[in-house]
């Protein structure tokens, strides 16, 4: 059912497919059009893959919300807008162009103003406390949308989708937790809500209105309630045609999007109560398998399913499964889709290269190294047509992603793995397992053999997840704080050990800010009984016990601990440079899944030039 074509309003939909709205940090305001070439390609590619609908990232509706530095504003939109459309029509793809206000979650540095919100509520992640919204400002709010509305469907766009989920002033509005008014929408929070779906509606006619709304704030003591959300979308029905039930708010951000710790289609059972007759359902909520996915459709439980991560891990999802073929699975790690961040990164996939057009190369390659820069490598040049022969001495491949697998929240490394052996064996790559490769001296090598571990106390992490450790109180000394500390604790306690991190900072495991995962992973960490000690270093490791320096105070504290874990980075290994070697991954740096599967992908490349 996947590839089906469905109706959505007036429209009709190609797949049941929705390519959600997300932040890419490939708009520029600044630009004649505001979304640029890149934008525009990369919300083309999933049209030529298949996706049924393509929602564009939301804009902002008035000039006062500048939520991020590059976040488009609807005004500056149109060309864009034409341009996303234009791309889009071939595929039979409907262009729905996402319209916004971050009201409070938003950001004060672009406009040097105040931010906008129900009531005077500090928004929990910045702290900035914003002003109330006057009447003038609803008033405005409400034009916005609607001249917004209007914009789009002239310059081709099918639809919108107004933005009532996370990050969104009209979610604001509706939930108690920010509501506070005294006022007709304070007595009624969902009348803005009504105000600005009339104003659209009556902006597009029979163009396609689409309504992302927040069904669950994890805050049922104030916030939004399944129970709260149907009234609300039964009072709506009638105006909208397409429903995207999200969950989450300013409290809880990390749940709209989570990772691999929460299971796929966490929002099914919501997604099946809320449903309303004469409006299209989309269940969204980590939908990354078309095996899901199609279960899904085939209950009945919605009427299309929306695979934004998936469709950043395979473009061509749709069209693979209508072929019968592999679909690069998505890993649930955040580390690449979740740009909203103050890096400015652009988008990209943990396990997707950026697409490039490849040349053709038939001369012989040999890989050394069967971990992702070397799957990736092998993989590539495969498809180029290179003779490739890869060689690793482990008895499988996958290097460090085949331990990861087994780290809580990580399993889906696993699914990289399998496909990658799938791909190879497919494309014919003769592979040699068990096998310690001599580099020649000559001719075209890609060198991914990884890291090494640092000399020093403690077993190294990389052995510790690989093999477990010795029984006994364990201390992690996480000097990093990516994240592999935290993961490597929480499958220890699991398993009732006695676990400790040891981290600089204050707080464990900060990198984990990055993929929306930090604060889960504290109260993870605590209901499983690990201790955090930080702003501390491990200065001693002798006869059972640890001794700990406090960074600040430079104080010292022991406690028994069998195991030290050292969760320091690995090192390079020494390699002579030549003409034809490249190397890659860990045996260039410590590197990440993203990095590693990137710097393969470029080396075939190379190689391949």
């Amino acid at each position: 059912m996947l590839g089906q074509e469905i109706a959505v309003g007036r429209r009709a939909a190609p797949s049941r497919v929705l390519f959600g709205p997300h932040v890419t940090h490939l708009a520029d305001p600044h630009h004649p059009r505001a979304l640029s070439d890149d934008h525009v390609a990369h919300l083309r590619a999933r049209a030529a893959g298949g996706a049924g609908v393509v929602v564009t990232e939301v804009a902002s509706v008035v000039a006062a919300d500048h939520p991020y530095e590059d976040a488009p504003l609807a005004a500056s939109c149109p060309a864009g807008w034409a341009a996303v459309a234009d791309a889009c029509r071939p595929f039979g793809t409907l262009v729905l162009a996402g319209l916004g206000h971050a009201g409070g979650q938003g950001s004060s540095a672009y406009t040097r103003g105040p931010l906008w919100a129900p009531s005077a509520v500090p928004d929990p992640a910045s702290g900035e406390v914003p002003a109330v919204l006057p009447a003038s400002g609803i008033a405005e709010v409400v034009a916005g949308f609607a001249a917004g509305a209007a914009a789009a469907l002239e310059v081709g766009c099918d639809g919108v989708e107004v933005q009532a989920g996370q990050h969104a002033l009209l979610r604001q509005f509706l939930s108690g937790l920010t509501n506070h008014r005294d006022d007709a929408y304070g007595t009624d929070r969902a009348l803005l809500l009504v105000e600005v779906l009339t104003a659209v509606r009556a902006a597009i006619g029979p163009g396609v209105l689409g309504l992302r709304l927040t069904v669950d704030e994890l805050a049922p003591w104030a916030g939004i309630t399944p129970a709260s959300a149907r009234p609300v979308l039964e009072r709506v029905a009638g105006l909208v045609d397409l429903v995207v039930p999200v969950r989450g708010s300013a409290l809880t951000v990390g749940a709209t999007r989570p990772d691999g710790h929460t299971a796929p289609g966490f929002l099914r059972d919501a997604c099946r109560s809320l449903r309303v007759p004469g409006v299209a359902t989309v269940l969204a909520g980590s939908v990354v398998d078309p095996s899901l996915a199609e279960d899904v459709l085939a209950s009945g439980d919605a009427d299309l399913v929306e695979m934004t991560r998936a469709q950043l891990a395979d473009p061509d999802l749709v069209e693979r499964v209508r072929a019968g073929r592999r679909v690069r699975p998505c890993v649930l790690t955040n580390q690449q889709c979740r740009v909203r961040e103050v890096r400015n990164p652009r988008i990209g996939c943990t396990v997707a290269p950026p697409p490039v057009l490849l040349p053709r190369g038939d001369a012989p390659v040999l890989v050394v190294g069967a971990g992702p820069a070397g799957l990736e490598a092998a993989r590539t040049l495969a498809l180029a047509g290179a003779a490739v022969r890869l060689v690793e001495r482990a008895d499988a491949v996958g290097g460090l992603l085949r331990d990861v697998a087994g780290l809580p929240g990580r399993a889906r490394f696993a699914d990289l793995v399998a496909w990658y052996r799938a791909e190879l064996a497919e494309l014919g790559v003769g592979v040699e397992l068990g096998a310690a490769a001599e580099v020649p001296s000559d001719g075209l090598v890609v060198l991914a053999t990884g890291g090494v571990d640092r000399p020093g106390r403690g077993v190294p992490i990389a052995a510790a997840v690989r093999d477990g450790v010795a029984p006994g109180p364990v201390v992690i000394e996480d000097p990093v704080g990516d994240g592999a500390a935290v993961a490597l604790a929480e499958r220890l306690a699991g398993e009732g050990r006695e676990v400790a991190v040891v981290a600089p900072g204050v707080l464990v495991g900060p990198g984990l800010a990055r993929t929306g995962d930090l604060v889960d992973a504290q109260a993870r960490l605590a209901r499983a009984g690990v201790r955090r000690v930080t702003e501390a270093s491990v200065v001693g490791f002798a006869e059972g016990a640890v001794t700990v320096a406090d960074v600040v105070t430079g104080g010292l504290s022991s406690w028994p601990a069998a195991v030290l874990v050292d969760a320091a980075p690995r090192r390079a290994p020494a390699v002579a440079a030549r003409p034809g070697l490249v190397v890659v991954g860990d045996a260039v740096a410590p590197r990440t899944v993203a990095e590693a599967v990137r710097e393969g992908h470029a080396a075939a490349r190379e190689l391949l030039a």
